[in-house]
């Protein structure tokens, strides 16, 4: 048996619209929102420092904008996070934004007085943290960055996304799994749909780093989802590997549709939120 045989499976077991990047892109643009009074749907990303939240935002506004982008800053060096300050992220331009924003945590750390509070990110969940919320405030800074109540439907979290890296899911630390489950405990009980976007794709198989079309055919890609699905408890219906725009200087075709189709359907979970709360709120339901 070969070696390409014995790490590929006959033919790809999700498929995957390689050629329809423009049409991906379009339905996004044109999306419309159940609810008409909602403007977009918020992602929160969360996961363990280095994964690529930062990259991976700056990977969606790089196929909208066809250039690489670099707004969300990200850093690949200190092994600490980069991201210190709660902030939301736009899609596309001035003058026609896209029905979805992100929302960009400091990453998850193995201390308890490193990294993302997991507490913080449940506040966030909720909607109650503002704009500009220093992740390592002094105690009174820290209340002062809190809301009461949210105050529209926009500020709550229609979809929380963790981003965990491919060829790193296998040494994720016992501390910072403790607090994905602790946050994944607390977005379920508050009903708010999750999703995985696996990174790295290229870093954990040979196969996919040198052609990324053969990411359904990877053995080795189902195992990693396999095993994200096992550590997280998210299903592998709603994991989604993609390559984010690293050491690239132009976008590319491969990469965008993995990262459209990875986001369509996010856009979608999150939007099945949005009709299951507006018809809640018809009904004088309480969702928090």
């Amino acid at each position: 048996m070969g070696a390409s045989e014995s790490t590929e499976f006959d033919k790809p077991w999700r498929e995957t619209p390689w050629e329809n990047r423009e049409l991906l892109q379009k339905n996004l643009r044109e999306l419309t929102l159940s609810d008409s009074k909602v403007k977009y749907v918020r992602i929160l990303l969360a996961g363990q420092v280095g994964a690529g939240k930062s990259s991976f935002i700056n990977s969606v506004n790089s196929v909208f904008q066809g250039q690489i982008t670099t707004e969300a800053l990200a850093d690949c060096v200190s092994g600490t996070s980069f991201t210190k300050t709660y902030r939301t992220y736009y899609m596309g331009n001035g003058q026609s934004l896209l029905p979805f924003v992100f929302n960009d945590m400091m990453g998850l750390e193995s201390g308890d007085s490193e990294g993302a509070d997991p507490e913080d990110i449940v506040k966030a969940l909720k909607g109650l943290l503002k704009e500009g919320y220093d992740f390592n405030p002094t105690d009174s800074a820290k209340k002062k960055g809190y809301r009461s109540k949210a105050s529209k439907s926009e500020d709550l979290t229609h979809c929380l996304v963790y981003v965990i890296a491919a060829d790193k899911v296998s040494m994720m630390n016992d501390e910072v799994f403790k607090k994905i489950k602790y946050i994944r405990q607390k977005a379920s009980e508050l009903e708010i749909p999750q999703a995985v976007i696996m990174t790295r794709v290229d870093e954990a198989c040979p196969l996919v780093r040198d052609d990324l079309r053969k990411i359904y055919t990877s053995k080795k890609i189902k195992q990693k989802m396999q095993e994200c699905c096992n550590l997280v408890g998210v299903p592998v219906s709603h994991i989604f590997p993609v390559k984010n725009y690293h050491e690239e200087i132009d976008t590319q075709n491969d990469m965008d549709v993995l990262i459209l189709r990875a986001l369509t359907q996010i856009v979608h979970i999150a939007d099945d939120l949005l009709k299951k709360r507006k018809t809640e709120s018809k009904k004088g339901c309480c969702f928090l």
